[in-house]
């Protein structure tokens, strides 16, 4: 479990963009709701070991993260990914993008081919997959490019920023979908402006508003705020 205690965070120094955040991530969908501005993304990095708190602790599975040597903080580090809502790609092929986190790992290229393929079917990502070149690509395709190449992974947190902003709204329920499946065995913390096509299949929410924590509870009670 990933918990942070009493999280404040700031980029300059004078204005904190996190408030005393307490929050736990573990197994299940938890949707990180907010208007833009709220602190939604900087909440996903924090929480993703990426930025480190101005105070308060980030815990993992009981362990302060910030307090382990490298060694220790890069195998922990292994098990998180995040997503950003403008994910970068490499040069090459789209199937060189979608094998490359396994590239990073050291496994073999036919074993990531064979991942990359079965959630490239589950997506509808066919004729993605099948493009030659990425600089053409519009946003939404290259988010779909960086969830799979982290989906893939099978990471045990999965922290994806605004990952349905861009995406065609005839890609949206697949994408929910294939969430869906993944949350008995993964932590997928997913932050959006725009909760209700994720709420239906989430198990917990969060409410962020200028920096605060306003609301934390089960989704269903979340709908009620939304509807």
């Amino acid at each position: 479990m990933i918990e942070l205690r009493k999280i404040w965070f700031s980029y300059s120094g004078d204005r904190h963009v996190l408030r005393d955040v307490d929050a736990q991530f573990d197994r299940g969908l938890t949707v990180v709701m907010g208007p833009n501005g709220s602190g939604k993304t900087t909440l996903l990095k924090v929480s993703s070991l990426l930025y480190k708190a101005t105070k308060g602790k980030v815990m993992v599975d009981g362990v302060d993260y910030w307090s382990l040597k490298d060694p220790d903080k890069l195998r922990v580090r292994r098990e998180v990914i995040y997503v950003h809502e403008s994910p970068r790609v490499i040069r090459g092929s789209v199937l060189d993008n979608l094998a490359y986190g396994f590239k990073l790992r050291g496994l073999r290229e036919g074993e990531a081919l064979r991942e990359v393929l079965r959630l490239v079917e589950l997506l509808n990502m066919k004729h993605l997959a099948e493009e030659r070149a990425v600089g053409g690509l519009s946003i939404g395709e290259k988010q779909l490019i960086a969830l799979v190449r982290a989906l893939a992974l099978k990471p045990r947190y999965l922290f994806l920023d605004e990952p349905l902003a861009h995406v065609h709204l005839s890609k949206r329920r697949s994408v929910v979908r294939v969430l869906e499946d993944l949350k008995d065995s993964s932590a997928i913390v997913v932050s959006t402006h725009d909760p209700l096509p994720l709420l239906s299949v989430a198990d917990e929410a969060l409410l962020i508003d200028e920096g605060r924590v306003v609301f934390r509870g089960r989704a269903e009670e979340a709908l009620r705020l939304v509807l």
